[in-house]
């Protein structure tokens, strides 16, 4: 019987799970910051985990899914 070959071996896949996963968290940090009462503004919006490091890490998880698509192991 003829092997299966996949596109990608266990390594490319681990680091593609690992990119969507840091991905999600990324997005999971960024959500919430909202008001109850839409007559007032909550400053909390501009928090330094909603500006800066929510698209730091999702960001980093779109790099780590690029080098998961292009990492060729050493034969």
């Amino acid at each position: 019987m003829n092997k299966k070959k996949y596109l990608f071996n266990k390594k490319r896949y681990k680091i593609l799970l690992l990119s969507i996963l840091v991905i999600l968290i990324g997005f999971i940090l960024m959500s919430g910051g909202g008001s109850e009462n839409p007559e007032i503004f909550n400053d909390e919006i501009y928090s330094f985990r909603r500006i800066r490091l929510a698209p730091l890490v999702v960001l980093s998880g779109f790099i780590l899914c690029i080098v998961s698509i292009l990492y060729k192991e050493k034969d």
